[in-house]
């Protein structure tokens, strides 16, 4: 399921998409660099690797990818990460109500 609006939040450090069957779900920008996919992240957390972020980390900009996905691009650089559509809802999901 695709969502029917996405939006940065007024400061960007949280990303609001609009579901069409469960309204509006936030996820914050520290919670979606931490879950990055991107083969860099996931070598670093298997080798064992902190991920130290910046405390004003913020989603810098957003990329559609065809009709599946997001690239986000955040303060600190990173910019490998994409994001399905089905992966943002499971991440919404487990983002504090």
């Amino acid at each position: 399921m695709q969502p029917s609006q996405v939006e940065l939040c007024e400061d960007a450090t949280a990303l609001a998409l609009t579901w069409p069957d469960c309204g509006i779900r936030q996820v914050d920008a520290v919670a979606l660099r931490r879950a990055s996919r991107a083969a860099s992240e996931i070598r670093r957390q298997i080798e064992g690797i902190e991920l130290t972020l910046p405390p004003d980390l913020h989603i810098a900009a957003l990329e559609p990818i065809g009709n599946y996905a997001l690239r986000l691009y955040f303060s600190d650089g990173h910019d490998r990460g994409i994001y399905p559509w089905s992966y943002l809802r499971e991440l919404a999901g487990q983002q504090p109500a």
